[in-house]
């Protein structure tokens, strides 16, 4: 039987592994040849931290199923949405799972950072579409190619949309024309489920600077942004590093 398969790296989700392993040996070789004491609680500290980063990236999971990280977003449980920036797929599934009488679009630009966040293969709407056929949601799906600071939709076309770690890796001169594309293809009133990356303390305790990217600004910066492309703030919190904005458009 199939998997989904996102496409994020592998040290991602097992990379604390690759350090257990030889701090776990060290420290049976240590035992055994007498090492210093201090030498042996560094390599105990390490294999602590190794183990327990490990367990708790269980709760981001990246190639597994997302879970919505509030369940306000399209309470009606109908309507059509926008998946900005979907990538392979896992926000996309994540909106068609929760809201099953909803349809979606899933817009990606699929260009030459696509490989470079999830790694070669297929192309990548192949990908995109595999994971959806798997999920079993293809057929409320449509898959669009394009930039998501230039949608290719009249206005007031959806219902509400969703983006998951895909804005915040644009440059900050685009952010603000990205969410201005949001709002104008929303219906009054539609709904943007905001979802981005947060160097907050377990990103850093689990990942230290490897999750760190240009994307994590404060949530000032896009409390800023999100107005000033005409939303209004409905509610914000967070989940293990993840900072969202569920957004209505005014």
């Amino acid at each position: 039987m199939s998997t989904l398969d996102f496409g994020y790296p592998c040290w991602l989700s097992y990379g604390h592994l690759a350090i257990l392993a030889p701090a776990l040996g060290a420290l049976l070789i240590g035992r055994k040849l007498n090492w210093s004491k201090w030498l042996m609680i560094v390599l105990s500290v390490i294999a602590v931290w190794a183990m327990t980063a490990f367990l708790g990236v269980r709760a981001f999971d990246v190639n597994g199923q997302a879970a919505m990280p509030t369940q306000n977003f399209l309470r009606s449980g109908v309507g059509r949405v926008l998946d900005i920036g979907a990538g392979t797929g896992r926000s996309s599934i994540m909106v068609l799972k929760a809201r099953p009488q909803t349809t979606l679009v899933a817009l990606d630009l699929f260009g030459k950072s696509f490989d470079a966040h999830f790694g070669a293969g297929k192309s990548p709407q192949e990908r995109l579409l595999s994971n959806l056929k798997i999920a079993g949601v293809d057929g409320r799906a449509a898959i669009v190619t394009a930039d998501m600071s230039k949608l290719p939709f009249e206005a007031a076309s959806f219902d509400a949309a969703v983006s998951a770690y895909a804005v915040d890796h644009l440059p900050r001169d685009t952010v603000g024309q990205a969410l201005s594309e949001a709002a104008r293809v929303l219906k009054p009133g539609g709904e943007f489920l905001l979802m981005l990356v947060s160097n907050d303390r377990y990103a850093k305790f689990a990942f230290g600077p490897m999750l760190t990217h240009g994307g994590t600004r404060g949530t000032a910066w896009w409390t800023g942004k999100i107005k000033d492309a005409g939303f209004q703030i409905v509610e914000e919190g967070t989940a293990p590093a993840t900072m969202y904005f569920l957004m209505r458009r005014t």
